[in-house]
């Protein structure tokens, strides 16, 4: 091997392995008995991830299972999605495609972080970060559809309530660590049934822990046990409305949107005594309580005096405007009292609701005539339902994309609610139903996680009502006119863990990558130093090509004068320094995201450097490139230690390798003492860098540098008495805000100080270090030879402004209050 490569083709047999995975998802999606392939569908693709010989080609196979997995799935998305541009069937499905990676980014980062942890810590790790890494992508930037893995379990009544502990995203981890234990379990297949025993075993936990929390579930009945609530659910199959428009202008479609649902609803009152009405979303296709026009207002008296002769409340989906624009809304209307209120959608469907401000324009608007311009409402309300009968039920609202945001339903299950109303326009998938099912399906989980019952009306299916274990008490099909009518028990629910932690699984994924990269990132400089004395043993470099160190010393260089910005702009900016979110928000972007970003780089082209037999050998995924000693021409360290310090290699023929570790001279002086040639000194600047660099080794770390007592600790202790202050300034007592607003609010507010402490100690630290590094590069320049010395004194020194100077600080400041 010439070199260390990192790109590598995937062979066909990999191609097919994607293609048997594609397969078995397209089977998947469409429910039925197929859900059993949910925990051993990503098997082939899995195989051919292990086959991946370099990073580049996992991450490719990566994103040729996210556009066949696009394929599969979500082939009637691209061609409704197409219809409903009027672009085509085609068209839509080649976008879609084409923007697979976006719309099913999880492929590629689980691809990335399984690849980088298998070889770091081994097969157990690596598929936990791998599962990690997939549901906290989806958690971190949901997808336009909110779809997961988990979605595929619901036809299974046992399975899927293991969502009311982990949601959706829950029965995702648990399918993907089963589809990795089977991996491995084929990986083993040869070296007989001892081998197997152990991952078919953890193959099988996932389905087994699932089945049996189900039947407990189910067993103990966790359906409310209060009074039954009916409900006429109307799905009149009356789609198009804007084509209607066009043809037989806005009057008439309104007429006969109205008349049909005043037609249906009277059924649903008169003959099956139905408790409250629901309509559709936009069933009433302009706004309400606010007319447009003396037509609108004559509409709007029409509904309240149908509403009033019913003597039932109804529910519909229409539209509500104010000064800052237009809403796609819900109102509810009660006999003899009219419009109680609206509730505004929250989850707007991106370039066809609305379009980010940042994107809007008149060009846009001329290139995409049919984006639309409603106004997102504000999260969830419940809103109560009061009955004939004199019965008051709190329900929660929630209008299409609603329904597929589990945080939506948790709030309100949080605010007290004890039904669900779902209202949605589906008629897009009039040519697919399969998208309108699993619309559903995807509705029906929020009813599992909160155990509350759900009424969910469509124009053209599926519309039905569901009880608290997410089955379909009654139900329609697609494209058919009808009125759906159940009991459903409502009462209090019970308080499941996901209502208690909220959509927690995401997140804790997301903490213990974190984690684990901090495990990874904390000791990853000090390994790569030589130890004294000649190359023993194995150490760690990073072989970088030109674009890599230019990349990785950039975001290095970003990352540092971000934090100087940061302090700066915190000490200057008022509305800055009292808003802390905004200060979190700016420091994981400009500090800590680059910094991961740079030292992943320096991780990606990773390798072990040894001299053995007169040749300097690389070696990395299995990988190695032996260099000859005579072979070498030159030995160069890095002028800018950038993005930490390195020495360049240029080759008799041309060739040139860059390593990157800390203890540069060093490895140049024992490749000098085996052969190669020494490193030069020309100028009084190589000879300072030199000094600048042994003086940095010469240090010996105390705990006091090791991060968590710098970063953790240390604002904890200054966090503690200065939260202590602000609860007794703010609330009369240490636990004021506990007192005054719970458990969550207090942690929440306490978690707000320590961050702002821990940022200020970094900001401290940076100042601090930037002190450091330039005295001690002045001293190497100025006098070498007194370089350790200085540098000795200025970490003692920054030791104790840091340690010592920020709780004096603090300490004279509550003084001063």
């Amino acid at each position: 091997m010439s070199a260390l490569s990192l790109w590598s083709r995937p062979s066909w047999r990999s191609g097919g392995a994607i293609l048997a995975s594609a397969a078995m998802v397209a089977l998947y999606v469409r429910g039925g008995a197929a859900w059993v392939l949910g925990f051993m569908l990503l098997v082939p693709w899995l195989r051919a991830l292990d086959a991946s010989p370099t990073l580049a080609a996992t991450l490719l196979r990566g994103y040729l299972m996210s556009l066949a997995y696009t394929a599969a799935a979500f082939a009637w998305f691209g061609s409704a999605l197409g219809l409903y541009v009027q672009v085509g069937a085609a068209a839509g499905l080649a976008l879609l495609l084409l923007a697979a990676p976006l719309f099913q980014p999880q492929f590629i980062v689980f691809a990335l972080v399984r690849h980088i942890t298998l070889r770091r810590y081994g097969a157990v790790l690596a598929a936990l970060a791998g599962a990690a890494a997939w549901v906290a992508t989806q958690r971190l930037a949901p997808g336009v559809l909110g779809d997961t893995l988990g979605h595929g379990l619901y036809p299974s009544r046992l399975l899927r309530q293991g969502a009311d502990v982990g949601g959706t995203a829950g029965l995702t981890l648990l399918l993907l660590l089963s589809n990795q234990a089977l991996n491995a379990a084929l990986a083993r297949r040869k070296q007989g049934w001892r081998a197997l025993a152990r991952p078919l075993a953890a193959a099988a936990v996932a389905p087994l822990l699932l089945a049996g929390y189900g039947a407990a579930v189910l067993s103990a009945s966790p359906q409310a046990s209060g009074q039954a609530l009916r409900v006429g659910v109307i799905q009149t199959n009356i789609v198009a409305y804007e084509r209607q428009r066009q043809d037989r202008g806005t009057y008439e479609v309104v007429r006969e949107v109205l008349d049909t649902h005043f037609a249906m609803s009277y059924d649903a009152v008169v003959r099956q005594r139905a408790d409250a009405v629901l309509w559709p979303e936009t069933a009433y296709p302009t706004t309400f309580g606010n007319p447009k026009s003396e037509a609108g207002a004559d509409f709007d008296r029409e509904i309240l005096d149908i509403v009033n002769a019913a003597g039932v409340p109804f529910v519909f989906g229409t539209y509500e405007r104010d000064s800052a624009g237009e809403y796609n809304a819900a109102a509810f209307v009660q006999p003899g009292s009219g419009l109680l209120g609206f509730y505004r959608k929250t989850r707007l469907f991106p370039l066809t609701e609305y379009v980010p401000a940042w994107l809007d324009g008149p060009r846009l608007r001329r290139a995409l005539p049919w984006t639309g311009d409603w106004r997102a409402g504000n999260g969830a309300r419940v809103f109560p339902l009061r009955l004939a009968d004199g019965r008051e039920i709190p329900v929660l609202p929630l209008i299409c994309l609603d329904d597929v945001d589990t945080g939506l339903a948790i709030d309100g299950a949080r605010l007290g609610a004890q039904a669900i109303l779902t209202m949605s326009n589906d008629a897009w998938f009039t040519a697919n139903p399969l998208g309108a099912e699993l619309h559903q399906a995807a509705a029906a989980f929020r009813s599992i996680e909160t155990r509350l019952p759900q009424f969910r009306a469509t124009t053209n299916g599926f519309s039905a009502a569901i009880d608290a274990s997410g089955s379909v008490l009654a139900g329609t099909r697609m494209g058919e006119r009808t009125l759906v009518i159940a009991d459903v028990p409502v009462g209090i629910p019970p308080r499941t863990l996901m209502v208690l932690w909220g959509d927690w699984v995401g997140l804790a994924a997301a903490a213990f990558l974190l984690l684990l990269a901090a495990w990874s990132i904390l000791p990853a400089w000090r390994p790569l130093a030589v130890r004294p004395g000649s190359m023993t043993q194995p150490v760690d470099v990073a072989v970088l090509p030109p674009a890599a160190r230019i990349a990785s010393g950039a975001l290095h260089v970003f990352a540092r004068a971000s934090l100087l910005w940061l302090g700066a702009a915190i000490l200057l900016d008022d509305a800055l320094r009292a808003n802390t979110l905004m200060q979190v928000r700016l420091f994981a972007a400009l500090f800590l995201a680059p910094c991961a970003a740079s030292w992943c780089v320096l991780f990606l082209f990773s390798a072990k450097a040894s001299l053995a037999a007169g040749k300097l050998v690389l070696q990395r995924d299995g990988q190695c490139l032996d260099i000859g000693l005579d072979e070498i021409d030159s030995v160069r360290p890095w002028r800018l230690p950038i993005p930490c310090p390195g020495i360049a290699l240029r080759l008799a023929g041309g060739r040139r390798y860059a390593l990157a570790l800390a203890d540069s001279h060093q490895l140049a002086a024992a490749l000098a003492a085996a052969g190669a040639p020494p490193a030069p000194e020309r100028s009084r600047a190589s000879a300072a860098m030199r000094a600048y660099a042994q003086a940095g080794l010469a240090i010996r770390r105390t705990r006091l540098d090791h991060p968590f007592a710098k970063y953790v600790l240390l604002p904890l202790a200054l966090a503690l008495p200065a939260f202590h202050l602000h609860q007794h300034i703010s609330y009369g007592g240490p636990l004021g805000e506990y007192y005054s607003f719970g458990l969550k609010a207090y942690l929440s507010a306490f978690a707000l100080w320590w961050a702002a402490w821990a940022i200020g100690v970094v900001l401290s630290a940076a100042l601090l270090r930037s002190a450091i590094e330039s005295g001690t590069l002045l001293a190497a320049w100025l006098r070498p030879a007194h370089a350790i010395d200085v540098r000795h004194r200025l970490e003692r020194g920054g030791h104790v402004a840091l340690f010592l100077g920020l709780p004096a600080w603090l300490m004279l400041t509550i003084l001063r209050a």
